[in-house]
């Protein structure tokens, strides 16, 4: 057995029993009380620039959860995840979810097993504390292929079976294409909800990713109760030019913009089985990414959420 075969089984294990007692501390954090954090996406150029000190201000400003989109070749954001969990740790921060792109490629069909590849993915999301190994996106040729979502979804439920063994468990994000992508007697996003096991896959509802493609955030925590465990907080304006999704809107400071923000909060809150509420903001008017999520916190503190 070589070396790295040998240290990938060591991480896994690690990984497993680490995984264990996350889920107890996490669903502890998180019982009777909404679980409020960041995802880092948000402070994406200054994650790039200085991962270290803008994790500093970060938890200066009040947080202590965050959510990475940074994840790439066994790293987060250039730190193994030992050195990861370590910075964090030093900080007072915990990463309960992140967002680690599935594609059906992840799938080796000759092994009928997940690729290598894709089994670290979720060791190394383990190691570094996560709860949620969250898939943020669809390729665009599999959008409009309904045996291969089909296959997709399978490889889902399949994936969820796999992060459980870590104590994870694995989701999906929306972005705005699901809503107007039509699919059998709904759309997309109906097709994800309605061919995945709730116990196995979580849904994570960006309801700022759905105004520009005309969907309501209430209409689906209504038609879908308990299936949101998490959210992504996000308000929304008109643009002036394409917007962040190219259907017209842009994010900005929470309250500042016309999403009917704490609707949409109390319902996911009372009907919508979500604890875990990430603060995303992608624009920012010309003001400083960082001080505008320390703003859009302390909103959400005085909205109730932490």
């Amino acid at each position: 057995m070589d070396s790295s075969r040998r240290t990938f089984i060591k991480t896994s294990a690690l990984a497993i029993a680490g995984g264990v007692l996350l889920k107890d501390t996490l669903f502890a954090a998180a019982k009777g009380k909404e679980l409020v954090g960041l995802q880092l996406y948000s402070v994406r150029t200054a994650m790039k620039a200085d991962p270290a000190g803008t994790l500093k201000l970060l938890a200066d400003g009040g947080y202590k959860y965050i959510e990475h989109a940074g994840y790439a070749d066994g790293k987060f954001y250039g730190y193994t995840p030992a050195e990861f969990k370590k910075l964090m740790t030093g900080l007072g921060l915990q990463m309960p979810s992140g967002h680690s792109r599935m594609a059906l490629s992840d799938w080796d069909n000759t092994k009928n097993d997940f690729t290598d590849v894709w089994k670290k993915t979720i060791a190394d999301s383990a190691e570094v504390g996560q709860h949620f190994v969250l898939n943020p996106w669809l390729d665009e040729n599999l959008r409009n292929d309904t045996e291969g979502l089909k296959r997709l979804m399978q490889q889902f439920n399949k994936c969820g079976e796999l992060c459980k063994t870590y104590g994870m468990k694995f989701g999906y994000h929306n972005h705005n294409f699901e809503f107007i992508t039509p699919m059998g007697d709904g759309n997309l996003y109906d097709f994800i909800l309605k061919n995945t096991d709730p116990a196995l896959v979580a849904q994570q509802m960006d309801f700022g990713n759905m105004v520009g493609a005309g969907a309501k955030p209430v209409d689906y925590l209504k038609k879908y109760t308990g299936r949101f465990e998490l959210l992504h907080v996000k308000d929304e304006i008109k643009s002036d030019g394409k917007g962040d999704l190219g259907d017209g809107y842009d994010s900005c400071i929470l309250g500042e913009g016309t999403m009917p923000m704490t609707e949409i909060l109390s319902l996911a809150r009372k009907i919508g089985g979500t604890n875990y509420f990430m603060i995303e903001q992608e624009s920012y008017q010309g003001k400083d990414p960082v001080d505008c999520v320390k703003k859009d916190l302390q909103i959400m503190k005085k909205w109730g959420y932490v």
